[in-house]
């Protein structure tokens, strides 16, 4: 596993986004982890955040793409931390776009922010985590209704490899499919658990006998065929 992967986790542990104990999801579905990028507040996590985000989209799509969209509301700040990032780590420009939930009618109209999307724009979707695709489902026909644009692909922070909406597979290849763009992730549940499983971080074991025998339940009832 690729240090920075590493370092996310505990990043992620650290700034009190991935919990553990019993959680009730968006899709009903009773989880004993849960991750909520909300809770990446200050400058310095954004900072952090962003480096991690545009590290893994040049390691999976290197640099041919020219903007980076991050659906409302999470994906704002991740869109922009991670442009920042990609232009500081790699020298190179790209703009970031976001929509709004609703259009607005006067001064800077229409439902986008940040760059305009023009035709032929190379797009990278950024989001927190995919569960069960849904999101992309309502993200796909927001950004080709702007603009002829070609999505490059989508990166999430955490694959936490369930079934998607429509199959046995993955959220995220169940997206490859559906739509034609390739899906990854900055670390994955099973790098999470392979990282943290009954070893000792700031003094204490994050993942221990009982909690490693409940995400090992989940994932028989939820998990993706590989």
């Amino acid at each position: 596993m690729e240090q920075y992967k590493k370092e996310f986790i505990e990043f992620m542990a650290d700034s009190d986004v991935l919990k553990f104990g019993d959680f009730t999801l968006k899709s009903g579905r009773k989880s004993p982890f849960f991750m909520n990028a909300g809770n990446y507040v200050t400058g310095t996590q954004l900072m952090k955040l962003g480096e991690y985000y545009a590290k893994a989209i040049h390691d999976n799509y290197g640099d041919d793409f020219d903007v980076l969209f991050g659906p409302a509301y999470k994906g704002i700040p991740l869109s922009v931390a991670a442009a920042i990032a990609y232009a500081k780590l790699y020298g190179k420009e790209v703009r970031y776009c976001s929509n709004r939930k609703e259009a607005k009618d006067h001064g800077d109209a229409g439902i986008l922010l940040g760059s305009r999307l023009q035709d032929g724009d190379r797009v990278i979707i950024i989001e927190d985590v995919t569960t069960s695709g849904k999101s992309i489902e309502e993200t796909f026909p927001i950004l080709k209704a702007q603009a002829d644009v070609r999505v490059a692909g989508l990166m999430v922070s955490l694959d936490r490899m369930e079934k998607g909406l429509a199959s046995e597979e993955s959220a995220l290849m169940e997206i490859q499919k559906t739509y034609g763009f390739p899906a990854g992730a900055i670390v994955t549940m099973q790098e999470v658990v392979e990282h943290l499983y009954n070893q000792p971080y700031k003094g204490k074991i994050l993942i221990d006998d009982t909690l490693k025998a409940a995400i090992d339940a989940y994932y028989e009832q939820y998990g993706a065929k590989q």
